[in-house]
């Protein structure tokens, strides 16, 4: 049994994305299957949308935390 959209991980959620649309491309699935599998890829697109969005919301917090501005990085030569 597949996991939860809501227990991968982005990137393995992104992996079964890729896998479902290939499935699909391919046209040989029955019409019960596909709506299944675009059901799932509709359920992990939506988990996927909602991780990124978290992860912009902790960077927009951090970087809002200290209210600093931030300096470009630069890489000492040796």
């Amino acid at each position: 049994m597949a996991k939860k959209p809501e227990n991968l991980s982005f990137e393995q959620s992104l992996s079964e994305l890729e896998t479902i649309v290939a499935h699909l491309e391919q046209g040989e699935v029955s019409l019960d299957d596909a709506l299944k599998q675009f059901e799932r890829g509709i359920n992990l697109v939506r988990q996927s949308q909602t991780k990124l969005e978290q992860a912009q919301q902790k960077v927009s917090i951090l970087l809002n935390e200290n209210d600093a501005e931030l300096a470009p990085f630069t890489v000492e030569a040796e």
